[in-house]
């Protein structure tokens, strides 16, 4: 672009649209996938309380406040319960994914928007709206250039993610045009986010979620307070863009264009399966083959098309990807996952513990998975799977997965993500009853009184 600066910029405009929303007047396939997002988002942060990831980022907050870490009986400051509630929900990377980023926007945007409502004393109104825009703004950041954030090495939830806990919270909060256009400014130079921990499975990727949703909390309350940003966030010379997909060259008006009018929240996908969201056709294949008879001994080697841009994450180097080091890069070595599925008859959240990851079975037959390129896959628009088994008797086997099973072509249901959010909180230390107790209150919590006190402990 040229040196010039525009007389209104993408920040000016997206703040214009988002000032103009208000929380009863959501249309309700958009809030009930909010209300869904709230009742998977907290299953999730249940599910990993006592985990060791989630002991060691209690153990790094040394605050205490009015705000819950939902499960935890300890009270946070608004910031270190963001962070704390992010890092759980995309802890076992078992979250919601917006397919056409991809991001994770829920393990972001809700923890931002609970803790913000929560300490600053909004009702459930303020907290619908805010996790409504903050969801929206992200997922449609993330096709501004599709493909060319994780291309360039960083983690689009956490780039995004700032970005959209930023505005959630000042839409949440009540701020003004040119405060949130203030928020987007500052937001962008806190966001941050490298994807080296594919290298050995660290766990760097389970904080993304939450020091973006602490991020955009502390961005808000700045720019409510006066500090300002650059207007130009996005589309400048220097701006968010630039500096995480080395471009200023992108489609803004998928951001801002139609934004209010067409929700592109209502397309969220809840996984079924606790690791990669694009490995999750594949699982599916290799679950079928099984189904048909096939053993694994039968088999002489699996070979999947994949898209392009999957390979760097999920596939490469591939010996690695056939024998991950441990139970967390298992979730990002399709190989594996797909091994799990076919000898395991399919893949919850036992499938990554220390002997899962070594058990001979799916060991030997993820070590004779390969790939190759289908040049017209469609990723990032929609996940497809392929898995074409040769026998050693000589006999090919294939399987096809069209689309990913939880997303936009077969979504799961209420009943499904409230099923899923019980096996959650069990697997955290809670019983049915409570289980019930919490979905009942959640249902309620965006039309009345903001509470929170009953998710603590």
């Amino acid at each position: 672009m040229s040196g010039r600066l525009p007389k209104t910029s993408v920040a000016e405009q997206l703040a214009e649209r988002v000032s103009a929303l208000r929380a009863d007047r959501l249309p309700q396939p958009v809030r009930g996938k909010c209300e869904e997002l709230l009742i998977d988002v907290v299953g999730l942060c249940v599910t990993a309380r006592n985990e060791d990831y989630t002991s060691s980022a209690l153990a790094g907050c040394d605050d205490e406040g009015p705000c819950t870490a939902i499960g935890h009986t300890r009270g946070f400051s608004a910031a270190s319960a963001a962070f704390l509630n992010g890092t759980a929900a995309h802890g076992e990377d078992f979250d919601d994914t917006f397919e056409g980023g991809p991001v994770h926007a829920g393990a972001v945007i809700v923890p931002a928007v609970l803790a913000a409502c929560e300490r600053h004393r909004s009702d459930g109104a303020a907290a619908l709206l805010g996790i409504a825009v903050g969801t929206e703004v992200m997922c449609r950041l993330s096709t501004v250039v599709p493909k060319a954030v994780h291309k360039a090495g960083f983690h689009p939830t956490a780039i995004f993610g700032a970005m959209g806990a930023a505005t959630g919270v000042s839409a949440a909060l009540g701020l003004n045009a040119k405060q949130h256009v203030d928020a987007l400014g500052i937001a962008a130079s806190m966001a941050s986010g490298i994807i080296e921990y594919l290298a050995e499975g660290a766990w760097t990727k389970r904080l993304h979620p939450g020091w973006a949703a602490q991020s955009g909390i502390r961005a808000a309350l700045l720019a409510r307070g006066g500090f300002t940003g650059p207007r130009t966030v996005f589309e400048g010379v220097h701006g968010l863009f630039h500096g995480f997909a080395h471009t200023t060259q992108g489609d803004y008006d998928a951001l801002t264009g139609d934004f209010g009018a067409r929700w592109v929240t209502e397309s969220l996908a809840f996984k079924p399966y606790p690791c990669g969201t694009m490995a999750h056709p594949y699982i599916d294949c290799a679950k079928r083959l099984a189904a048909r008879g096939i053993k694994p001994g039968d088999v002489k080697e699996l070979i999947c098309e994949v898209a392009e841009g999957t390979v760097h994450r999920l596939w490469e180097p591939l010996t690695d990807k056939q024998h991950p080091p441990n139970g967390y890069a298992a979730k990002f070595s399709t190989p594996f996952l797909l091994a799990s599925g076919f000898v395991r008859g399919g893949v919850g959240l036992d499938a990554f513990t220390d002997a899962a990851v070594r058990d001979k079975d799916v060991v030997a037959l993820s070590s004779k998975v390969r790939y190759v390129i289908d040049p017209d896959n469609p990723y990032p628009n929609n996940f497809t799977g392929h898995i074409r088994a040769v026998l050693k008797d000589g006999t090919v086997v294939e399987e096809r997965q069209p689309h990913f099973r939880g997303g936009v072509h077969e979504p799961l249901s209420r009943v499904d993500i409230e099923e899923k959010f019980t096996l959650n909180v069990r697997h955290g230390g809670w019983d049915e009853k409570r289980a019930a107790a919490a979905i009942a209150q959640l249902a309620k919590l965006f039309y009345g009184k903001f509470d929170l006190v009953f998710l603590r402990g």
